[in-house]
């Protein structure tokens, strides 16, 4: 079924969607990428977190050829080209000593083959959530983060996401937290399309006055 034709069912889903237009989802393979990003952006403002990923990728501006272009239109480093780089240069770019660890680890995994990306397209999504939570700094939220904007997997919901939880208090009065049986029955009532309500209730924020 289209995604749209099931979640119009839902009277304010649907209102949402006749105000929001999404862009298309699809999948890239631009993984290691994915997950640089996402332990750059933990615990940032998203202003601060494009402004460190810009002088991160900029540090490798004269890389070789090989590297993949970003999704900023610059060239993204490989995991080999990540590890070559001294720490102390990588902090330059404002990161972390944890954070570039971090990111190490996440590029060593891939070299020594410890994480196979090549095997995602057979595993489930939890299944690819338990692998990907096994590298440091790489969280349930991060893996849901991935499935939804790397893999485009469409039934997807990420139940910690602080986002999710607000733009559900205000359109649906409910809190997760009060109201667990019924905020779940809601988010199950979207299936299989939960990704494309997540989506859509992200792009609603918008909508939801600041304080």
């Amino acid at each position: 079924m289209n995604p749209h034709l099931h979640l119009k069912k839902d009277k304010v889903l649907a209102g949402i969607i006749s105000r929001v237009k999404l862009e298309e989802s699809k999948p890239h393979n631009r993984y290691f990428e994915a997950l640089c990003v996402a332990i750059i952006n933990q615990q940032l403002s998203t202003k601060a977190a494009d402004t460190i990923e810009k002088r991160f990728v900029a540090l490798f501006a004269k890389g070789p050829e090989r590297s993949r272009m970003g999704r900023r239109g610059k060239k993204f480093p490989k995991p080999e080209e990540v590890l070559k780089k001294p720490s102390a240069t990588l902090r330059k770019a404002g990161l972390s000593m944890q954070k570039i660890s971090y990111i190490k680890g996440i590029a060593k995994a891939i070299i020594k083959k410890q994480i196979d990306f090549n095997q995602f397209g057979q595993m489930t999504d939890e299944e690819i959530i338990v692998s990907l939570t096994k590298l440091k700094g790489i969280g349930r939220w991060s893996a849901e983060m991935f499935l939804m904007f790397s893999l485009a997997r469409p039934d997807v919901f990420s139940h910690g996401d602080l986002g999710l939880k607000k733009a559900i208090k205000k359109w649906y009065k409910i809190e997760p937290h009060h109201y667990p049986k019924k905020y779940h029955r809601l988010v199950e009532s979207w299936r299989p399309h939960r990704t494309t309500a997540a989506r859509y209730l992200w792009a609603s924020l918008k909508f939801i006055p600041s304080p």
